[in-house]
């Protein structure tokens, strides 16, 4: 770990780890993944790209006895290709597997099996129909997006569900091209979509469809809008002022100290001679006067003290 990744302080909350995991796609995720826990859908959980682990410690929280939970990522390595390589040290270049493992821990007691290298890799290590969630937010290229999202189909179980990050951003049309691609031609067809993400899937995605319609009633910091094209139904939510939902806190959580109250003004001890309200009112009443009174009066009372002191 380098020394600045060391001294970086340890996330106390989700919200303390960097990465890009807007609240809404939070929410999806939990309503999603406790959607399948509660119909007992079998199945293990896949993130290709983790970053920091932000996600991967939220979907880290929805494992079940017996369930697998794998995470592929190049980290510090070097990509296989040139442009791929090109991407990863432009945006990238501060990860680490030290990183993650390190974030992720402060959740999790235990790390998920990690995949270091790149995402090709995933169909020769993970079995296929073996998945219930796969998250895909590695490479942006679309040659890599379409062999991860292939990747996906073989791995993800009858029903399974694949989230796709970054199909709609300006700076990766090589993700929207292999996700528009696999709707059109391989039968993806989506669940719904945010501003970020693609939720999608294989299976029959009537019902889950009109499970994110009833999350997004049931909240007025979320709208949700309903359009065929090309003979698919597309919802989109769009968050409006949306919280985080609840999440764990790390083990490394301090609640903030409440701030300690100011010191009262200590009380104005009195001097041996205390001045008495009259001449008090008089040095009011000097300092009022312009300048030229107050050096004629300051000047009689200086001849007054000598005269006094003369007779004494």
């Amino acid at each position: 770990m380098t020394t600045a990744q060391s001294k970086r302080p340890l996330p106390g909350e989700l919200a303390d780890v960097r990465g890009w995991f807007p609240p809404l796609d939070q929410l999806i995720f939990g309503t999603l993944l406790d959607r399948q826990e509660e119909h007992g859908e079998p199945g293990d959980l896949l993130e290709l790209g983790v970053f920091m682990g932000k996600s991967a410690i939220f979907l880290g929280h929805h494992l079940r006895d017996g369930d697998r939970f794998t995470v592929c990522d190049l980290f510090e390595s070097d990509a296989p290709d040139a442009a791929n390589n090109a991407e990863t040290s432009r945006s990238y270049r501060m990860l680490t597997r030290e990183a993650f493992e390190r974030n992720y821990l402060s959740f999790h007691d235990t790390l998920p099996r990690v995949l270091h290298g790149p995402s090709s890799m995933v169909p020769g290590e993970v079995e296929p129909r073996s998945c219930r969630f796969v998250h895909i937010d590695a490479s942006h290229l679309y040659e890599h997006v379409r062999g991860d999202i292939a990747g996906a189909r073989e791995i993800l179980l009858p029903g399974g569900i694949v989230v796709l990050d970054d199909f709609r951003s300006e700076h990766t049309p090589g993700v929207a091209l292999a996700t528009w691609e696999a709707v059109l031609d391989g039968d993806l067809r989506p669940i719904c979509l945010t501003t970020q993400k693609l939720y999608a899937t294989w299976g029959d995605p009537e019902p889950l469809r009109k499970a994110m319609i009833a999350l997004a009633d049931s909240r007025t910091d979320c709208d949700v809008s309903v359009e065929e094209a090309a003979g698919h139904q597309l919802v989109r939510l769009k968050a409006r002022g949306m919280e985080p939902p609840p999440f764990a806190r790390s083990r490394y959580y301090e609640e903030a100290s409440a701030p300690e109250p100011a010191p009262e003004p200590a009380a104005a001890r009195p001097s041996g001679r205390r001045r008495s309200t009259r001449s008090i009112a008089r040095g009011v009443a000097i300092d009022l006067l312009p300048p030229v009174v107050t050096r004629a009066v300051m000047r009689s009372r200086a001849r007054r003290r000598e005269a006094v002191a003369r007779k004494m």
